[in-house]
């Protein structure tokens, strides 16, 4: 039925397609392009914006909630117990040293004082105490809080994740 000359056909016609589909592809980005690099390397301003209002919705919204003491007076140390596993990688609860430094007792706690971990010079620097507030902006934005953390955690950025945590901490005791 299928001779060698007509699949040849076939896969030629096929190739053209993909060929024909290529080639306006590249037209079209040519003709539709706004970057820098097509119009000879001047940056391109848009003709006009749309205000979605979502850059001052996200600030309000985040000033309307409720603040973190009120999260942490209802905060769940079972909830926090598995958010707490994103922590074990680092950090143990049993009194021994990982990566990090042990956890257990943490809270209220003075900031660098177990005696036997190396922390970084920005943490010994930092002092005070380990208070749920001060845990809870250091669990937002470790390097933010801390200039030199040798923690290369992210944070948390729910501040329900970051409450349930700290009462999981505070369930320990030390």
């Amino acid at each position: 039925m299928f001779d060698t000359m007509t699949i040849t056909k076939a896969g030629g016609a096929l190739c053209g397609a993909f060929l024909i589909f290529l080639l306006g592809k590249w037209a079209a980005e040519s003709l539709y392009h706004t970057g820098a690099e097509g119009h000879g390397g001047e940056e391109v301003a848009q003709a006009y914006t749309i205000d979605t209002g979502a850059g001052g919705g996200e600030a309000a919204a985040a000033e309307e909630g409720p603040d973190f003491a009120t999260i942490f007076a209802s905060a769940d140390a079972a909830k926090g117990e598995k958010v707490f596993g994103k922590c074990k990688a680092c950090h143990k609860v049993d009194g021994t040293n990982g990566t990090g430094p042990h956890l257990d007792g943490v809270v209220n706690r003075p900031v660098a004082s177990i005696g036997d971990f190396g922390y970084s010079d920005g943490m010994k620097a930092h002092g005070g105490n380990w208070d749920p507030e001060a845990l809870n902006a250091f669990l937002a934005d470790p390097k933010g809080v801390v200039a030199g953390t040798k923690m290369s955690f992210a944070g948390l950025p729910k501040v329900e994740d970051r409450a349930n945590v700290i009462a999981y901490l505070a369930s320990l005791g030390g």
